[in-house]
């Protein structure tokens, strides 16, 4: 298959090696990142999207993704898929989808959990927004770049997914690193914690696979000094277009607001900006209720 692939960062450059690998023709374009081993340089988004039975985008937001879709669907072949792996706004999305199909070309939604290590080691999970054809056309791509791809729903759907998942993520993140905190000056023992919790109606992706503490559960970016596999500033921008979506759906969430707003405390504010979200832990464990 002839693909394009635009945005070529710590996500997207793994991504596109990776179905360059498996044989498909990859033309990419990227403004500042490196070309990935087997993907030919492009000299414009338009250049890479030319031709192409899929154009794939991994971008930083939705005004940027507006952006380039302006530049690749005048390029694109008609008949082909627009398929977009960024973390974006729901609006976004859609907007996006209706240009390609106005444009004779149909239109994926298809953000990513795994971060940059499933990027890598092509096993990130796809949560897919748009029609039956445009996910059947793709999903041979997904399943070299990722373990598992979802399709949620129409137009919007898989950046809807994207954003209530992260939501619970950034939530339950907090919650276990302030529970760590807690047990250590109640005097309990990190890995006693984790043995109970990790076992029982505490149990979360966050505790489990992602443990917060080093040298406690699986290994995780806590024992490399809170090295970013998902930074914190990434997580404060999902959980501000969970808010983002539920001001415009009139949909209460307390507890992702209050996420969002420790989050950005932390990048905006602390030291948080360039670690991980789980080093969140540090944070609380230098903080008393009385200073909080």
């Amino acid at each position: 298959m002839k693909i394009g692939f635009i945005g070529l960062g710590n996500m997207g450059g793994p991504m596109a090696a990776n179905l360059a690998k498996a044989g498909h023709d990859v033309a990419g374009f990227d403004l500042a990142a490196p070309m990935p081993e087997g993907v030919t340089r492009a000299g414009s988004a338009a250049e890479a999207a030319s031709g192409t039975d899929v154009v794939i985008t991994m971008l930083p937001n939705g005004a940027i993704l507006r952006a380039v879709a302006d530049q690749v669907i005048p390029a694109m072949k008609p008949g082909a898929v627009l398929c977009d792996c960024s973390t974006v706004d729901v609006d976004s999305a859609r907007a996006v989808a209706d240009q390609a199909r106005a444009a004779g070309l149909d239109a994926l939604d298809a953000p990513v959990s795994g971060g940059i290590g499933g990027a890598q080691a092509g096993t990130l999970t796809f949560m897919v927004g748009g029609s039956d054809d445009a996910f059947a056309t793709v999903k041979p791509l997904f399943d070299i770049m990722g373990q598992k791809a979802v399709h949620c729903g129409a137009s919007g759907a898989g950046q809807a997914a994207k954003i209530c998942n992260n939501m619970i993520l950034g939530v339950t993140m907090i919650a276990t690193c302030e529970a760590f905190a807690l047990a250590d000056k109640l005097g309990l023992d990190r890995q006693k914690m984790f043995d109970v919790v990790s076992t029982s109606s505490g149990y979360s992706w966050s505790m489990n696979a992602y443990c917060p503490a080093p040298g406690v559960g699986p290994k995780s970016p806590a024992d490399n000094g809170y090295k970013p596999g998902f930074a914190a500033e990434l997580m404060l921008k999902d959980l501000r277009l969970s808010q983002q979506a539920a001001e415009a759906a009139d949909a209460d969430t307390p507890m992702g607001a209050l996420a969002a707003a420790l989050y950005a405390r932390f990048v905006e504010h602390e030291d948080g900006k360039g670690q991980d979200f789980s080093a969140m832990l540090p944070r609380f464990e230098k903080r008393g209720k009385t200073h909080a």
